[in-house]
């Protein structure tokens, strides 16, 4: 029965890659093979393959699901040449904001390659650091909701005060961790494939240490400015990245603790070179076999995989108004206008352009939707507009040494409770009403607002700065979709 069960599975995978091929222009079949020789080199053989085992992260966005149909053809190519075939890790990282749009992505491509069922492929997800079967229709669970708030707000408040904004630092750290682990779990993988784009990693790795810094990691400069140097660098944080944060608050860990390996083997492979670099080449594997959906205008405009082009222009909106003395509405018309330039700056279709200029050429329409963009900021993200308002100014770090000004600016009744606020946050007892009031204003219990003012915010580079167009498409990439971290990963 076993054997005619693997024989009918076998006839399902062929016809599986019959298809799959048959979306594949001359130009992807040559990059197809190429991709077999570099894994078959990587593994040292191929009549070593079937026991070397790659990792490939998917968010849901255009290229992690491209690279996964590549992927997935090498090794059914492999499996009707050779005895053995490698394996597959398909990991999806699970964080506040993610679309049910990437979810649904990262689906119907399984479903199309058949991977569900498959036993040399993992098909995995991680949720508040608890590693999972994929599951499209599972909501981020609570505690991870609640973790992942946390961890952006720790983490964004050890930002430069008037500064770039930075706020969404978080999903380098998260996204960097989320490697190193899935990486050692049951067993490791021998590798990571990415298609990212050179510039892509390197955006990936400054991110990751600018992150890294602001939870109290000192990272080297020892290591190479792209993946190749990710899980050297990684080992340098150690197992858990937010220990400066939580040391003696508690934080869950890995999970299953069991079945993580000591230590880890990962190497990384990287593709970039042999993709298809014409989009036009790509759509018909990717809408019609995968059942891809875009949604092109968050790829192009949004500057975060986890946020909307709304809330991203919201919280420029509550930075002019709040920070920089300025009006929502100023905030709201530099950060789209600048976008809509930095599109056509990029060559990208009049047809995009046309669109994205239709949806928020009206800064005025976006600022009358004030209301709704906190709303879908508070469900996405889980935090009011005082606790964005509060994040924009970091008041607390530094022995709190912007929150006279914050009070002053935003909660002027307060100014008389300043004493006892710094008593509060360096762990004196006080009233019951002023530990609720920074409870409520910063979104933070109040001993981890505790360790915010004994932490120093620290100095960034100009060159740190990510504007929106530091995530635009550039012409001359095979891909304009943000890297691995979830800079862009909602689904684009």
């Amino acid at each position: 029965m076993s054997h005619i069960h693997d024989q009918a599975m076998n006839n399902v995978y062929q016809q599986v890659l019959q298809r799959l091929l048959s979306f594949f222009s001359r130009a992807e079949r040559t990059a197809l093979q190429l991709l077999i020789q570099r894994l078959a080199v990587a593994a040292g053989g191929m009549d070593r393959i079937g026991d070397y085992k790659v990792l490939a992260v998917q968010c849901g966005s255009r290229d992690s699901c491209y690279t996964l149909a590549l992927l997935r053809a090498a090794q059914l190519t492999i499996a009707t040449r050779a005895p053995t075939t490698f394996k597959l890790r398909l990991a999806t990282l699970r964080l506040n904001g993610m679309s049910q749009l990437a979810l649904d992505n990262i689906h119907r491509s399984y479903n199309a390659l058949f991977v569900y069922d498959d036993p040399r492929v993992d098909v995995l997800m991680v949720d508040n650091r608890e590693v999972l079967a994929f599951d499209h229709r599972a909501p981020v669970s609570r505690a991870a909701r609640e973790s992942n708030r946390m961890n952006l707000l720790l983490i964004g408040h050890r930002g430069v005060v008037d500064g770039p904004l930075e706020l969404w630092d978080d999903s380098y750290l998260a996204t960097g961790e989320f490697h190193g682990q899935i990486a050692r779990w049951n067993h490791g993988v021998d590798a990571l494939v990415s298609g990212d784009s050179p510039r892509q990693q390197k955006r990936f790795i400054e991110g990751l240490k600018r992150a890294a810094a602001k939870a109290g990691l000192a990272p080297s400069n020892r290591h190479e400015a792209d993946y190749g140097g990710l899980f050297m660098l990684l080992d340098e944080f150690g197992s858990d990245c937010y220990q400066a944060f939580y040391e003696g608050y508690g934080q869950e860990a890995w999970r299953p603790a069991e079945q993580f390996e000591a230590c880890r083997r990962t190497t990384y492979i990287d593709i970039h070179d042999v993709l298809v670099s014409h989009l036009e080449e790509r759509w018909p594997l990717l809408t019609e076999f995968l059942g891809y959906q875009p949604d092109e205008l968050a790829a192009h405009l949004g500057e975060n995989q986890y946020v909307s082009v709304a809330v991203s222009a919201h919280l420029r909106g509550l930075q002019s108004c709040f920070v920089q003395g300025s009006t929502y509405l100023a905030g709201v018309t530099h950060y789209l206008q600048r976008a809509l330039v930095m599109m056509r700056r990029n060559q990208l279709s009049e047809r995009l352009c046309e669109r994205a200029d239709g949806a928020y050429g009206n800064p005025y329409k976006v600022a009358g939707q004030r209301a709704l963009i906190a709303d879908e900021a508070y469900q996405s993200l889980g935090l009011n507009e005082a606790q964005w308002v509060c994040l924009l100014f970091a008041p607390f770090v530094g022995q709190g040494a912007s929150l006279e000004r914050f009070l002053r600016q935003c909660h002027p009744g307060m100014l008389v409770a300043l004493p006892e606020l710094h008593r509060a946050m360096q762990g004196h007892p006080v009233a019951e009403q002023i530990l609720q009031w920074i409870v409520d204003v910063s979104g933070l219990p109040v001993s981890l607002v505790g360790k915010l003012y004994r932490m120093e915010p620290l100095v960034q580079e100009a060159d740190s700065m990510n504007p929106p167009d530091s995530h635009a498409s550039e012409p001359e990439q095979a891909s304009d979709e943000a890297s691995m971290t979830g800079e862009r990963s909602a689904g684009r």
